[in-house]
């Protein structure tokens, strides 16, 4: 579900024409529906309300501060990445005690702010990582919560750069390394190891991944309690889909009847990380045609977006819904989606069924609020763009769009060059 639609042919984020957004703010842009972002972040709620579990939105899909500040008004946590994510999640009000670190290469100046800043859980990814966190809550005389993230050696089956959980991946510890570190749990005195996590991919479309990831999991909990081994908290990461094309996702209610009758029965406090699920359908891409190119062999529609903007169609030949902001009358044609970057791979679709646009007017990429401007670069020198936030009838820019200025910040010319 999403709140843009058409209105008298005018494509609409809320009660609020797109075309006028645009108007006022200039292309290209990203545009934000308030409604959607809280409508997704309650389906979860409601959908696994049985468990109770804390949800951390997972910053990485998009970490626009009223984004953030939206999702921990309506009581979310916060899943990072990176020490950049903690400031700005804590700038934007999260409670820290709600804050799950995930990364395969924390620093120690991320690590040392994080324990300082007394956050939920820290997910270690390897036996390397525990030892220097180990270490550096000696120094800062601090014991953290700790949770290892498991590889499950479960295929996602989603995209190979989107898979996570299996042994060919970087990420998570191998069940067998897990088993020995909770047995010799008393090699890191200054750790409170007492959860498990799992992150097995991200766009995936069906639970069948999750519900063998997740039994593995019980399993090695199990053995571990009968051990006599306590463990308090199960992670069972993001990555639910959203539907890029119509019908290839499921709801989260759909996927909480699922997972739920296993979670039940573990009797563990829950933990999710949802991220695209929340963000992706509650966000567009607007950008303006610059030309029509035609070589006789194929046409071009040339927007002033390019990939720098919005990545994932370059990175992962990724399919985003384009529709023109407002209807009219014509035929449609077969077109390529490209931008201005001086690459190839710079596009948005290829032999696209579109209707004719001419010069000057706006198509609406959709399905793009996740993955959008947190991937996005100054490549070619190109500003990063603004992004906007639609509340029912009224709008505000919750990011200006960089200048120049802002780019060359920093720069300067050393005396050899001058």
């Amino acid at each position: 579900m999403h709140r843009f639609h058409y209105k008298n042919n005018e494509l609409y984020c809320e009660h609020v024409k797109v075309a006028a957004v645009a108007k006022a703010v200039g292309t290209p842009f990203y545009l934000y529906s308030y409604q959607t972002l809280v409508y997704h972040y309650q389906q979860i709620e409601e959908a696994f309300a049985p468990v109770n579990p804390l949800i951390c939105f997972a910053m990485k899909s998009n970490g626009n501060l009223a984004v953030v500040r939206t999702l921990i008004n309506q009581g979310a946590g916060v899943d990072i990445v990176s020490g950049g994510e903690l400031q700005k999640a804590l700038k934007a009000g999260a409670d820290p005690q709600k804050i799950c670190f995930t990364s395969v290469g924390k620093t120690d100046e991320e690590i040392t702010l994080a324990i300082k800043k007394r956050i939920l859980l820290f997910n270690v990814e390897s036996l390397a990582e525990l030892s220097n966190l180990n270490a550096i809550a000696k120094r800062l005389g601090k014991k953290p919560q700790v949770a290892l993230r498991l590889n499950p050696d479960v295929d996602a089956v989603t995209h190979k750069s989107i898979t996570t959980g299996t042994l060919k991946n970087k990420f998570g510890i191998d069940l067998s390394t897990a088993t020995n570190i909770f047995r010799s749990k008393k090699r890191f005195p200054n750790l409170n190891i007492n959860g498990v996590h799992i992150h097995i991919g991200s766009q995936i479309t069906q639970s069948a991944p999750y519900i063998k990831a997740i039994r593995k999991i019980l399993k090695f909990i199990a053995v571990l309690r009968s051990e006599g081994i306590a463990v308090e908290y199960l992670d069972i990461g993001g990555g639910m889909a959203v539907d890029y094309k119509k019908g290839a996702a499921q709801t989260a209610q759909q996927f909480a009847n699922d997972v739920l009758p296993l979670l039940k029965k573990a009797h563990i406090k829950i933990i999710i990380e949802p991220g695209r699920f929340i963000t992706g359908s509650a966000g567009i891409f607007v950008t303006k045609m610059l030309y029509l190119k035609d070589n006789g062999f194929k046409k071009f529609i040339i927007v002033d977006g390019g990939m720098n903007d919005l990545l994932r169609p370059a990175l992962y030949d990724a399919y985003h819904e384009i529709v023109p902001v407002k209807k009219k009358p014509g035929r449609e044609i077969k077109v390529d989606v490209v931008g201005p970057i001086c690459e190839s791979g710079d596009f948005f679709a290829h032999d696209y069924k579109i209707p004719e646009v001419k010069r000057g007017e706006l198509l609406a990429i959709m399905t793009a609020g996740a993955y959008g401007y947190t991937m996005s670069s100054n490549y070619n020198i190109r500003p990063r763009v603004a992004e906007v936030m639609v509340k029912a009838n009224s709008f505000s820019i919750v990011k200006q769009r960089e200048t120049l200025k802002d780019l060359m910040r920093g720069e300067s010319l050393p005396k050899f060059v001058k």
